[in-house]
C-alpha cells in the first residue's frame, strides 16, 4: 500500500485514477454483456417463433408478445399489430421507426468503454511524464544516477496501467459493437417476417437476396 502511495505522489495523483477507471470499465462491460445478451435471446426466441405464425394470425403475434412482454423485439410486433390492414410500404416504414428508436437502447453506455480506449493511455502517458520530471529534478538536486533511473522505471507503471486499460476496453468495444450488429440484424430479420405474415404474401420489403447463377446454355 506505501508503495502505491509512493507511485501515485510520484506521478502527480494520475496513478490513482487508474483504478477507479479500470472499476468503471468493467463494470459498464458486465452490465452490457447481460443486456445485449438478453436482448439477443428474446431475439431468437420471438424470430423463432415468429416464423410458425400463419400469415394474418393476429393472436398468434400476440401470444408472442404476451410470452416475453419486456423485450425490445415484443415492442416491434405490438407495432406491426397496431398497424394491420396498411401497406407493405407503410408498415416498413412504420418498424423502421421502431427499430431506429431501439438503437439507443442497445448502444448504452457503449461510449465509456470507448473512452476508457482513448483516455487511458494518454493518462498513463501523462503520468509517466510527470513522474520523468520528478527523478530528472532529483538529478539536478545532485541526485545519484540510480534514484533517476530508478525514477523513470516507477514512472513507466502509470503508462503499464494505462495500456493494460485500454487493451482490455478495446475487446470489449469491439465484441459490443459486433453484438450490436447481430441484434440489428435480427430487429431487421422480424421487420420483414412482420411484415411477410401481416401482408399475407411475399413482399419486395425484405433483406437483399443472393444472386441466383442461371445455368449455362
Amino acid at each position: 500500500m506505501l508503495e502505491f502511495v509512493r507511485l501515485v505522489m510520484l506521478t502527480g495523483g494520475l496513478l490513482a485514477i487508474m483504478p477507479v477507471l479500470l472499476i468503471i470499465t468493467l463494470a459498464v462491460a458486465v452490465e452490457r454483456f447481460y443486456i445485449l445478451k438478453k436482448i439477443l435471446r428474446q431475439g431468437r426466441y420471438a424470430h423463432s417463433n415468429l416464423r410458425k405464425v400463419p400469415d394474418n394470425d393476429v393472436d398468434g403475434l400476440q401470444a408472442i408478445v404476451e410470452a416475453s412482454s419486456d423485450a425490445l423485439q415484443s415492442r416491434l410486433i405490438s407495432t406491426a399489430i397496431a398497424i394491420r390492414g396498411e401497406s407493405a410500404e407503410d408498415m416498413d416504414l412504420r418498424l423502421d421507426e421502431e427499430i431506429l428508436a431501439a438503437s439507443p437502447k442497445i448502444t448504452r453506455r457503449l461510449w465509456v468503454l470507448d473512452t476508457s480506449v482513448t483516455i487511458a493511455p494518454l493518462l498513463g502517458l501523462f503520468g509517466t511524464i510527470v513522474g520523468m520530471i520528478q527523478a530528472f529534478n532529483v538529478l539536478s538536486s545532485n541526485g545519484g544516477p540510480s534514484k533517476v533511473t530508478g525514477g523513470i522505471a516507477d514512472a513507466l507503471v502509470s503508462t503499464g496501467a494505462g495500456l493494460l486499460i485500454a487493451i482490455i476496453a478495446v475487446y470489449f468495444v469491439n465484441y459490443y459493437s459486433t453484438l450490436s450488429r447481430e441484434i440489428m440484424h435480427q430487429l431487421e430479420l422480424i421487420k420483414v417476417a412482420l411484415i411477410n405474415r401481416m401482408q399475407g404474401r411475399e413482399t419486395r420489403v425484405e433483406p437483399a437476396r443472393p444472386v441466383r447463377l442461371s445455368a449455362g446454355v
